[in-house]
């Protein structure tokens, strides 16, 4: 999980970094970055649980 967490921050870097050069799809690259963002808080909370669930 912690590969996914790491996956999808740097995913998210990427897409920010679209967002500032490429005027013509905003819209579509900030969806994608909402849709990141959602999948890392999803990761996060699960390796959280995981954690509190192994000790």
């Amino acid at each position: 999980m912690k590969i996914v967490e790491e996956e999808v921050y740097e995913s998210m870097f990427w897409l920010e970094m679209f967002i500032e050069i490429d005027q013509d799809n905003q819209v579509e690259i900030k969806k994608l970055h909402q849709e990141a963002n959602e999948l890392l808080a999803i990761t996060v909370a699960s390796i959280n649980t995981a954690r509190r669930n192994n000790k």
